[in-house]
C-alpha cells in the first residue's frame, strides 16, 4: 500500500471510530471540528471554531452564482454557513461515513440539502470535473495526506481560472533545525513529516496561482489544543460511556505534543488564501 492509500485508510479508520466520532461531537464542537480563534483562551469551543469560518468567509466574494468545494470537510459546519449566509452551493468531499452521515442529517435538519452536496471521496483524487469550482476550502485536512503535492494538482484541476483557495492546516516551521524534534506528531498523524507555509506557497506559485494573504496564528493552535485538552480532562467521568478511557488517554498525550510544539515555536498555523492566474 503506498502513502497515499496508506494515510487514507488510517484517517479513514480514525474518523469512522466510535471514539472519534463521539469526542469530536461532544467535545470539540460537533459541527466545525477545526482550529478555532479565541478572544479569550477559556473561551467556548464551538464559538471559537465558528469564527474560524467567519474569518475565512469574510476573505472571500460570495454570492449565490458560486460553487464551493470544501475538502476534508468533516461535519460539514463551513459548508452549512456559506450555504446559509450566501446562497453558494457547497460540495463537501470526506473520506469518513460516519462523518459524511452526520453532516446530511445536521445539513437536512437545517433545511440546506438542496445548497450542499457530500460526497465520499480523498482529496488525492477529488470525483469532480476539471475548472468546475470558483472557491476551494479546507481547513486543518491536507495534514493528514500522504502526497500533499496530489492533493495540490486536484486542487489546481477542479479550480476556474480567478478561482480561490482558502485553507488552514497545522504545519511545521519554514525554520525548523530539526524535524525529528516533532516526531511525536508525526507519530500520531502517520505520516513522515507536515507541510510548512514555504512548502504551500512555492508549490501553488509552481501550479500557477497567486498568494491573496497570509494570516499567520500560531499561538491561535495551542490556544485551541489547551483549550480542548482541558475540556476533555474536566469531563472525563461524564464521557465514560461515549468515549474509551483508552482513547481519551491516547488524545490528552497527543493534544499534549502539539501544545509543546507549539510553545517551542516548532510549528505554523493560520489562513492561506491563494487565486488561479492560469
Amino acid at each position: 500500500m503506498g502513502d497515499s492509500a496508506a494515510a487514507k485508510q488510517v484517517a479513514e479508520d480514525y474518523y469512522d471510530s466510535e471514539d472519534a466520532d463521539n469526542f469530536y461531537a461532544l467535545v470539540w464542537g460537533g459541527e466545525d471540528i477545526h482550529i478555532g480563534l479565541y478572544e479569550d483562551p477559556a473561551g467556548d469551543i464551538r464559538e471559537a471554531s465558528r469564527r474560524t469560518v467567519e474569518y475565512m468567509a469574510a476573505r472571500l466574494s460570495m454570492d449565490a452564482s458560486k460553487r464551493v468545494l470544501d475538502i476534508g470537510a468533516g461535519y460539514g459546519g463551513a459548508a452549512r454557513y456559506l450555504a446559509k449566509t450566501t446562497g453558494a452551493s457547497v460540495t463537501c468531499l470526506n473520506v469518513s461515513d460516519v462523518e459524511n452521515e452526520r453532516n446530511r442529517a445536521q445539513t437536512r435538519s437545517q433545511g440546506l440539502s438542496d445548497l450542499v452536496r457530500v460526497v465520499h471521496g480523498t482529496f488525492e483524487a477529488i470525483p469532480e470535473e476539471d475548472a468546475s469550482f470558483d472557491v476551494v476550502w479546507s481547513q486543518d485536512a491536507i495534514l493528514h495526506s500522504g502526497n500533499r503535492e496530489k492533493v495540490l494538482d486536484e486542487v489546481a484541476r477542479v479550480l476556474k481560472e480567478g478561482g480561490e483557495f482558502i485553507f488552514t492546516d497545522p504545519m511545521q516551521a519554514d525554520d525548523i533545525a530539526d524535524p525529528a524534534e516533532l516526531q511525536p506528531i508525526y507519530d500520531r498523524i502517520h505520516l513522515p513529516n507536515l507541510a510548512s507555509a514555504a512548502f504551500y506557497k512555492a508549490a501553488m506559485k509552481e501550479r500557477g496561482f497567486e498568494i491573496v494573504g497570509e494570516s499567520p496564528m500560531l499561538e491561535q493552535l495551542r490556544r485551541h489544543y489547551s483549550r480542548v485538552r482541558q475540556e476533555l480532562q474536566s469531563r472525563q467521568e461524564e464521557l465514560k460511556n461515549t468515549v474509551s478511557a483508552d482513547y481519551i488517554e491516547r488524545m490528552l498525550a497527543g493534544l499534549q505534543h502539539w501544545i509543546d510544539g507549539a510553545e517551542r515555536g516548532l510549528l505554523n498555523w493560520g489562513v492561506l488564501h491563494f487565486r488561479k492566474l492560469r
